[in-house]
């Protein structure tokens, strides 16, 4: 850790990290959405995170697992385009704040420098 990373900012990094992952297998599922046998995969979003917000160790790659319960079409994929796409702008939200969340930190790391070199 740098002297300007705070324990704040290094969670939301990994924050940060599973919601651009996330996001990347859900364009996986989008763009299969006319594969045959093409089962829709996600990451358990709330368990990776509760596990990198807990753990000081250095994430590891989140593991993607077949989503369970959505119904199969007759050529065997189970890609339900209006999940992926309410689950993709959930995820594109969810980063979006990580971002101001980390540009707070930052600002207010930023201000912190300016008064102590002011004094």
């Amino acid at each position: 850790m740098s002297l300007i990373e705070t324990p704040l900012m290094a969670r939301l990094s990994h924050f940060l990290d599973v919601t651009a992952y996330r996001s990347g297998v859900i364009a996986n599922n989008i763009a299969n959405v006319d594969t045959p046998g093409y089962h829709a995969r996600d990451l358990d979003f709330r368990s990776q995170l509760t596990s990198l917000m807990s753990s000081d160790q250095e994430p590891v790659r989140p593991h993607v697992v077949e989503v369970a319960g959505l119904t199969e079409r007759p050529d065997g994929n189970n890609v339900n385009i209006d999940r992926e796409g309410l689950a993709l702008g959930q995820t594109q939200l969810q980063f979006q704040t990580g971002v101001a969340l980390l540009k707070s930190e930052i600002h207010r790391l930023s201000q912190a420098i300016h008064e102590g070199a002011s004094q």
